[in-house]
């Protein structure tokens, strides 16, 4: 039986201390805060988005980066084991769009209440308000230091989080741990971001959201990303699903990506222009800037009209047919130059972190430091937003805990 530290009472932490101390272990959760589970309060807008319930060969197209790296770690527990997991703990499950699943209380506090159940269920103890100042490696196991007194440990998991969401207890101290026990640390930059764009007039829709439109993104003309789904327009850019996912693809040089819009997905450019035909021919006295109420959201009517060059004022008995025709070219290309990605403090999760070409995929196990182990977003790797992130951290923290020897 080993004693077992592991530093991180997020869902890899958790998840990781109970499956050890099921192995027999003699398991302590080291958490700085005052409670578990912090950062899952926030997923899915306060719903806790759990998992992704996506085919599993379908669920690594949804990792950009170093997925094949977690194959051992996503088929050994996947998204099934995760719902049947939280439903044995009496938090039933539903299915929403994009096959995101959530507790049908939308509670994510019923989730943590489980994972805490469960951790305590396990046999493992869990230590609150304990903060790890330093990880020192001896010839037999580790020494930790807990705010300044040192404890002996055969075995240590790390699994504080990336740097996102800081007041959650994410603050990048596993990076630092990891480095001084001499692994390579990727920089952390902000993976599912808001993104601040070079144009001001997102900034005149604050506050609107876009429902069942594309999104693509170009780096020159590679395309990069193509989506349906929802966004959102904010006092400096875009932010929402569509957009988080979008990022996922070039977080470490979002400067000058072309983000277009198609507001209306479902219509060819000519199909748009006979339906713009017959709403114009039911306004047939009205202005054009009147005639688009059942095109368009209200708020965004004024800005596209003031980016299609056509006069608000113009009767619409009066728009030529190229007008009407670049105008509905404009509807399915609305296009936005990323000008930079919004803080770190704001991503809700970070890329960066221990390369994986140091860690073990077989056992979450350090090829340097024997006895020292990696689980959730302290590794270099990501996903796209729906709850797949949250997958990756339960199914890395299973095989770590279940790997420590």
């Amino acid at each position: 039986m080993s004693r077992v530290a592991v530093i991180g009472g997020g869902p890899a932490g958790m998840l990781c201390a109970a499956f050890a101390a099921q192995n027999g272990h003699d398991v302590t959760l080291l958490e700085k805060n005052g409670k578990l589970g912090r950062k899952l309060y926030l997923t899915g807008k306060g719903r806790c988005n759990l998992t992704n319930a996506t085919e599993m060969e379908d669920f690594f197209t949804h990792i950009p980066r170093n997925g094949k790296f977690l194959y051992s770690a996503l088929y050994g527990f996947d998204n099934r084991d995760i719902v049947a997991l939280v439903e044995s703990m009496g938090v039933p499950t539903k299915q929403e769009r994009g096959n995101r699943v959530f507790p049908v209380s939308d509670k994510s506090s019923d989730v943590i209440r489980a994972l805490e159940k469960y951790v305590q269920k396990s046999g493992a103890r869990v230590r609150l308000d304990a903060a790890v100042k330093d990880i020192h490696k001896e010839s037999k196991g580790f020494l930790v230091d807990i705010d300044g007194q040192r404890e002996p440990y055969d075995a240590v998991v790390l699994a504080t989080g990336g740097k996102s969401y800081a007041s959650t207890g994410s603050t990048g101290d596993g990076y630092a741990f990891a480095a001084r026990l001499g692994h390579t640390i990727l920089p952390p930059v902000p993976s599912l971001v808001p993104l601040e764009t070079a144009e001001e007039w997102p900034a005149e829709l604050m506050g609107l959201s876009l429902r069942n439109v594309t999104l693509r993104a170009y780096r020159d003309k590679k395309k990069l990303y193509e989506e349906l789904g929802e966004m959102l327009f904010t006092h400096f850019g875009v932010t929402g699903p569509l957009v988080l996912s979008a990022v996922s693809r070039f977080a470490e040089a979002p400067e000058g990506i072309r983000l277009v819009i198609d507001l209306k997905p479902g219509l060819s450019e000519e199909e748009l222009d006979r339906r713009l035909l017959r709403d114009f021919e039911k306004n047939i006295n009205r202005q054009f800037g009147n005639a688009l109420g059942e095109l368009l959201p209200a708020k965004l009517i004024p800005v596209i009209v003031g980016l299609s060059g056509i006069p608000a004022t113009l009767p619409v008995n009066e728009i030529q047919r190229a007008m009407r025709l670049s105008f509905c070219h404009l509807l399915k290309n609305l296009a936005m130059t990323v000008k930079r990605a919004r803080p770190v403090e704001e991503a809700i999760i970070t890329r960066g972190g221990v390369s994986v070409k140091e860690i073990d995929p077989s056992t979450m196990q350090s090829k340097l430091v024997p006895g020292l182990y990696f689980a959730g977003e302290i590794i270099d790797v990501d996903a796209t937003t729906g709850g797949y992130n949250l997958q990756i951290a339960y199914s890395t923290g299973v095989l770590a805990g279940r790997s420590i020897l």
